[in-house]
């Protein structure tokens, strides 16, 4: 069997105790049917945003069941006849549709943890990631000016003139 929803309006004249009578007859009609109610709502009084049959306000009333599709009909049949009743309509619920979670892409870390698996040391493919400065060489500050003359000396011990 399909699950279906109900919504309908029940007229503002009468009160808030025949407007549950209302739904308690609408709702006994579909267990009559062998039909079987997953969700039933109580009738809740509502301003409507343009008149239905020159009442501006009403009874919504939001009703889940599942019943045979040939004994619907007669459950349409009896809320067109019944004036109590301002407007109707049905739906077939389909289920909500399973998705694939979406693939996330893999960042590496600005700097490995201590628990990782692999380090650098034991894995020198990743070493150039995470370089840091040699400790043989002190590392240069910004601060301090060169000279064009240490610079010319520091050249002249490289290339070993």
């Amino acid at each position: 069997m399909k699950v279906y929803e109900l919504t309908y309006i029940i007229s503002s004249e009468l009160t808030n105790e025949e407007a549950k009578l209302t739904k308690e007859e609408i709702d006994s009609f579909i267990q009559k049917e062998e039909g079987v109610i997953l969700r039933s709502e109580n009738p809740v009084a509502k301003t409507l945003s343009y008149p239905i049959k020159k009442q501006g306000s009403g009874f919504f009333v939001v009703l889940e069941f599942q019943i045979a599709p040939e004994k619907l009909s007669e459950l349409k049949e009896k809320l067109e006849n019944n004036s109590k009743i301002l407007r109707h309509f049905i739906v077939i619920k389909k289920p909500a549709k399973i998705r694939k979670e979406r693939r996330v892409k893999k960042r590496i870390p600005a700097e490995p943890e201590k628990s990782d698996v692999f380090s650098v040391e034991q894995n020198p493919a990743i070493a150039p990631a995470y370089a840091k400065p040699a400790p043989d060489k002190p590392a240069r500050t910004g601060g301090e000016k060169i000279e064009l003359e240490d610079i010319e000396k520091k050249l002249e011990e490289i290339l070993g003139e």
